[in-house]
């Protein structure tokens, strides 16, 4: 297999848009792992070690935004290019992602050339 593009973990409690997110940038030469919430995300993301994590807001045991807030207060991985991939895209809800550290947004239902291009440019611009 080539050298893929970056590493991405891709975080989100439905199975359909797992697959979906992981499918899609798996063609586009992507490494992906996948976590089904935001706790599994924490107990993986160090082994795991991404380039970027795509992250649903509203999942059981820990959301999007405390994930987040969880990964940005920790040294080892508040580098991390971060993509909420969600239906909660409201202003509000945007305002929130922001003030815990989410570098891009894709609303869902998204097309898949452009969550593709959001990775691929957190990925490229890592000085974001």
């Amino acid at each position: 297999m080539s050298t893929s593009l970056g590493r991405v973990l891709v975080v989100d409690d439905s199975d359909v848009i797992r697959k979906l997110i992981s499918v899609n940038l798996e063609l586009e030469g992507f490494e992906v792992v996948t976590a089904v919430d935001g706790q599994d995300a924490l107990d993986k993301i160090i082994e795991v070690a991404p380039d970027v994590m795509t992250i649903d807001v509203v999942m059981p045991r820990l959301d999007g935004y405390d994930t987040v807030a969880k990964v940005r207060a920790d040294p080892r991985t508040s580098h991390l290019k971060i993509a909420m991939v969600t239906a909660c895209a409201q202003e509000a809800d945007i305002r929130r992602g922001e003030a815990v550290g989410v570098d891009a947004y894709v609303t869902k239902p998204f097309d898949p050339s452009t969550l593709v291009r959001t990775v691929r440019d957190l990925v490229e611009h890592e000085d974001l």
